[in-house]
């Protein structure tokens, strides 16, 4: 697992970002895989799931995740729980209670985990290109201020994700990017392959979410590279195989 120094500074904040090592799964979902939409046996799943709750001292029904969608939808966790699989649909998290993990899924797109530690608020986001472009950590962050929480005192991490070595896009990709803002062209370059181009995922989210006034780092993982540590849909996908396993990235109040 991986920490970040500026959240594991907080007290009272526990973080993890999970590798795919240290579960029960096997094959192509070796070890960890914690997503209920892959073909694993859910009861692999769960019990994955249950070691991850476990690093934060709870249990299983304790992991909130949600049913991720690529959107800028950030749900707040109270005293009411759901269980996954039939979790409600949603790309962010945030919470201002003890006894709960926030958890997000992801094989290439970031996990983004924030916290104030001083406010005792923390959040998580599933950012994928279609997230990152839309928002969802600024709606996140929004959704943690209503909480309590105050920009000047949030940090921010960006997690394991697909790296700029390795997220060769389409001739059409950049577009939305630019559209919205053409200093976003630095976080393009050529690709080998005509036309094409390689886009710096971790680059534009620490860049956007910097935006928003708050302290941002990325762990710097490329999770298509590092085979041994991290699921990758887009690797699956160029060997020809359509599932893959999910990792999980997850934060908690106490401890």
């Amino acid at each position: 697992m991986i920490q970040a120094p500026t959240l594991a500074a907080f007290d009272g904040v526990q973080h993890r970002f999970f590798t795919r090592r240290g579960g029960v799964s096997s094959g192509l979902f070796s070890s960890l895989n914690c997503g209920y939409g892959s073909a694993d046996a859910p009861d692999n799943v769960r019990e994955n799931r249950r070691r991850v709750a476990e690093q934060f001292g709870l249990g299983e029904p304790d992991l909130q995740t949600v049913h991720q969608i690529h959107s800028t939808d950030v749900l707040t966790v109270g005293r009411d729980r759901w269980r996954s699989p039939g979790a409600p649909k949603a790309d962010g998290l945030v919470t201002d209670r003890p006894g709960v993990v926030l958890g997000v899924l992801a094989a290439d797109c970031a996990p983004v985990l924030l916290a104030d530690g001083d406010a005792g608020v923390i959040g998580a986001a599933h950012a994928g290109w279609k997230g990152a472009l839309g928002g969802v950590v600024d709606a996140t962050i929004a959704a943690m201020e209503k909480l309590g929480a105050r920009r000047e005192r949030i940090e921010v991490v960006v997690g394991p994700c697909i790296g700029p070595q390795s997220y060769e896009v389409g001739p059409e990709f950049p577009a939305p990017f630019l559209a919205q803002d053409e200093a976003n062209r630095a976080f393009f370059r050529d690709a080998t392959r005509g036309g094409h181009f390689m886009f710096d995922l971790p680059g534009y989210l620490v860049h956007r979410i910097a935006r928003n006034g708050v302290a941002v780092t990325a762990t710097g993982h490329d999770t298509l590279a590092a085979t041994e540590d991290f699921f990758s849909y887009r690797r699956n996908t160029l060997s020809g195989v359509r599932d893959y396993g999910r990792g999980l990235s997850a934060i908690a109040l106490g401890g």
